[in-house]
């Protein structure tokens, strides 16, 4: 491989001759060879686009020549148009404030930009990545900046579509599912019945409830530490540079972001990414629930509860002909482990790595907030086609366990006591019969009258 060589305030590095990345680039990238992942286009593209702003800006701010502004935001629309995302090579695991990604980013747009303007690459002229395109940033307010924006927009663009669709979903089959009895399930016992359609209802509650806090949680990343530079103080920045470039953020995304008001608190801590994290992993808990119900609910198809019947996508045992495994929830719990998990990462980064002026757990907690994010939305999404809109009620099913279940008793109390309404369950426990035919041989009430309250549907409500 052809090298150039390079140099920064360290001395001189080699660098390959086709990158667009620089020195400072080239030494991180020996510095932190940990992991092998990189962060997320989500916030490089965040980067990216606060610089291209930040360029406009300081050209109308009169703080950059009107050329050079030029030239870094055609690199960075390069950039944003996925034309150099192999230029961003550098690991998860580096420096806290992501300091080496910021300049990456720096010298892959200033080296563009030079080649826009007939340059030499490497030269720094007339383009310079700290001069030029850093100015008026420090990676200490710029990191959490992109970190919002990318974490707003994954949730806008990717996570809600996906918790809307799967509610949307979850609601149709409330609705078909309105007639259907089956028994319901306390302490994995039999309790009294419940429509499936009612059962569904609740699932699709918990969408509806992670849907708001998703919201919250986008709404609560709007404020931007932007403009407060290495420490919060605003020093080398014009006093207009955050408004006017947030005010373009705003704009291209359709999402109201703000100064913070307080930009020293908005950098030496990580409150909204840490709550992001938790958004996720409360919405996951959720997610997991629902899809082992329903991973119960179809077990068998013979010596399980059999209620329900999953769409059969793909063979489920290497040894075991004919065996169908639940595999979309089992796919969307795995994913909800991964988020429960992310939140305990970001927690402690977060708790450990904020001291005095700067939070210093950027990398890590972009990578494992927007990861969680976009796994979570795929699993939701292939929940919500492959499972959800293809699942049945085993009517059949539904109607014989319901009918069998000693709980049905429960319908008897309030007729003739509690006291009673136990002894009819215990023989019918006793004797292997139904409730009805205990109930028949203890109480004195007429069949019929019994067969009414012994009804299943006549005990789970007015809702469908």
């Amino acid at each position: 491989m052809a090298y150039r060589e390079e140099h920064d305030s360290m001395g001189s590095v080699e660098v390959p001759v086709g990158a667009l990345y620089g020195a400072q680039t080239r030494r991180a990238a020996a510095n932190f060879p940990v992991s092998g992942w990189t962060l997320p286009k989500q916030f490089i593209m965040a980067l990216v686009r606060l610089k291209r702003a930040a360029a406009l800006v300081n050209r109308d701010l009169g703080r950059l020549d009107s050329r050079i502004a030029g030239w870094i935001a055609a690199a960075a629309a390069e950039a944003l148009a996925g034309k150099h995302d192999a230029q961003f090579p550098l690991d998860v695991f580096q420096t806290g404030s992501a300091t080496s990604t910021n300049m990456n980013v720096n010298e892959v747009l200033a080296n563009r930009a030079i080649q826009f303007a007939g340059g030499a690459v490497g030269s720094k002229h007339p383009v310079h990545p700290n001069d030029h395109v850093n100015l008026g940033q420090s990676s200490n307010d710029l990191t959490p900046t992109a970190a919002h924006i990318a974490a707003a927009v994954t949730i806008e663009n990717d996570l809600l579509p996906a918790l809307r669709a799967l509610r949307a979903l979850l609601r149709d089959k409330s609705v078909e599912f309105g007639d259907v009895v089956k028994i319901g399930r306390t302490h994995l016992q039999d309790a009294v019945p419940i429509r499936m359609g009612q059962t569904f209802q609740g699932f699709s509650g918990l969408v509806e409830d992670f849907v708001r806090q998703a919201e919250f949680s986008r709404d609560s990343l709007m404020p931007l530490a932007l403009g407060g530079t290495a420490v919060g103080t605003g020093l080398n920045a014009h006093p207009e540079f955050a408004k006017l470039v947030i005010g373009m953020i705003a704009e291209e995304t359709g999402l109201p972001f703000r100064e913070a008001a307080n930009r020293f608190a908005a950098q030496s801590a990580m409150a909204g990414i840490a709550a992001f994290a938790s958004m996720l992993k409360n919405g996951a808990l959720s997610l997991a629930k629902i899809a082992n119900d329903i991973r119960f609910l179809a077990s068998g198809p013979r010596a399980g509860l059999g209620e329900l019947v999953l769409p059969s996508l793909q063979p489920g045992s290497s040894i075991m002909p004919g065996k169908v495994n639940p595999v979309i929830c089992e796919s969307l719990m795995q994913a909800s482990a991964f988020a429960v998990a992310a939140d305990a990462g970001v927690s402690f980064a977060a708790a450990t790595l904020a001291n005095f002026e700067l939070a210093a757990a950027w990398p890590y907690a972009v990578w494992q907030t927007l990861e969680a994010a976009r796994v979570l939305a795929a699993a939701v999404r292939l929940f919500a086609d492959l499972a959800v809109r293809g699942v049945a009620a085993n009517i059949g099913r539904c109607r014989e366990l319901s009918a069998a279940s000693l709980s049905l008793a429960t319908g008897l109390a309030p007729r003739i006591g509690y006291d009673l309404a136990a002894k009819i369950a215990a023989r019918a426990a006793e004797t292997g019969g139904s409730v009805l035919d205990a109930a028949g041989e203890l109480s004195s009430l007429p069949r019929a009258e019994l067969a009414l309250l012994l009804d299943p549907a006549n005990m789970t409500g007015n809702t469908g």
